[in-house]
């Protein structure tokens, strides 16, 4: 079996956290899951979408054109230890490959965590050819986001991508994907915003809140590369699929059903890496029950496998929260789903303090809560085959 690097993840049945996690469950190994989806709200007065015609953006080629510049092909190679017989280790190369978007001059290039994880040795390949030997500058597993660098390359190779606003992507959008699927870079597809506001999982199990969903045609090797809108704007970046079929390796193919990470977040989190060679992502601490309405409901009781929905020596258990809360809004702002409370706490940074409004037992309580640093790994948990998150 090819190793992740070169295969998209396929979506996990429940939710957890960006940078604060919702943990999900899944003891399967099937190849089918459910995710579990949280509308947003549109704004009031939406902007117009900007479709591929010549009187309302550019066609696909034109699109292309500009935007295949900063687009990369990522190859890697891991060696693993097999064991072996006698007491005579063996060491297995496992290969893999995925794409990546040029972030700045410097050489900085965004791509999947998951493309880059493990590995011992990284190539870049720009559209012309040119290749490259890339380091990693920092990654955030909890949102499948990874900073590579590539040095001695002529700058006429680095043509930076504009990062488009994802807030602003509406359903109907039309979008391309750029990468390398089954070993074939510089692949375009295109489709559309099939939906906002999904919630998906990182390699670590924590939520990755607000990515987008779209039809346009995403395999194994399309990681870590663009979903662009039809301005040319990278609205996000290519991560994983929701799929039953799978090609004689074992790899997941299109279904139609793919999810990109948001440019906002990865952007973000991009620039924090770049200046401090980590991300710093907030941490509640309590297990939620995604089909709840009205709110961010922190689970009743405690899954099979005991754990408790308010961690203990978390943020959440600190502050006094409690199994079956209901929180309603954080510092004011209202939260409608957990999706929303998840989108909200990624905004802040450990050791701020946020109060929660929550509702108890049909009372309105505020309480005061300071936000802890996420851990390397959420808790994966399930409880009558609901899912729960860890923020």
């Amino acid at each position: 079996m090819k190793g992740l690097s070169r295969l998209l993840p396929i979506v996990g049945g429940a939710i957890a956290g960006g940078a604060i996690a919702l943990a999900v469950a899944s003891g399967s190994s099937t190849t089918h899951s459910v995710t579990t989806t949280t509308v947003v709200q549109p704004s009031s007065s939406p902007a117009l979408p900007t479709s591929f015609s010549s009187g309302r953006g550019q066609t696909i080629n034109q699109i292309y054109r500009a935007v295949g510049p900063g687009v990369v092909d990522i190859t890697t190679s891991s060696s693993q230890n097999t064991g072996g017989v006698f007491g005579f280790g063996q060491s297995q190369q496992t290969e893999g490959e995925g794409a990546g978007v040029v972030f700045d001059k410097k050489g900085d290039i965004l791509t999947d965590e998951h493309v880059v994880s493990g590995a011992s040795k990284i190539t870049v390949t720009f559209p012309d050819q040119v290749k490259a030997s890339a380091t990693v500058v920092g990654s955030d597993t909890g949102a499948d986001l990874a900073v590579i660098r590539v040095q001695n390359v002529p700058q006429s190779e680095l043509h930076p991508l504009t990062m488009g606003d994802s807030n602003a992507v509406q359903v109907g959008d039309s979008v391309i994907a750029i990468g390398s699927p089954f070993g074939l870079p510089n692949t375009v597809t295109a489709g559309i915003v099939s939906a906002v506001g999904r919630t998906i999982n990182s390699p670590n199990q924590f939520t990755i809140p607000n990515a987008i969903q779209t039809d346009a045609p995403i395999n194994p090797g399309n990681s870590g590369g663009p979903l662009v809108n039809a301005a040319g704007q990278v609205i996000g970046l290519n991560d994983q699929i929701e799929t039953n079929n799978t090609n004689g390796q074992g790899e997941g193919s299109s279904s139609g059903v793919g999810f990109a990470t948001p440019s906002n977040s990865d952007a973000r989190i991009a620039r924090e890496i770049i200046a401090t060679g980590q991300a710093h992502n907030a941490y509640v601490g309590v297990l939620l029950d995604p089909s709840v309405s009205g709110g961010a409901a922190i689970s009743k009781g405690s899954t099979t496998s005991g754990t408790s929905p308010v961690q203990p020596g978390t943020p959440a258990a600190k502050a006094g929260l409690q199994p079956g809360d209901l929180i309603t809004a954080v510092n004011g702002t209202p939260v409608a789903s957990v999706n929303q409370f998840v989108a909200t706490i990624a905004g802040y940074a450990p050791g701020d303090t946020v109060t929660l409004t929550v509702n108890r037992n049909g009372q309105t309580k505020s309480i005061k809560l300071t936000l802890g640093s996420q851990p390397a790994n959420a808790s994966t948990q399930s409880q009558q085959g609901q899912g729960f998150g860890i923020p």
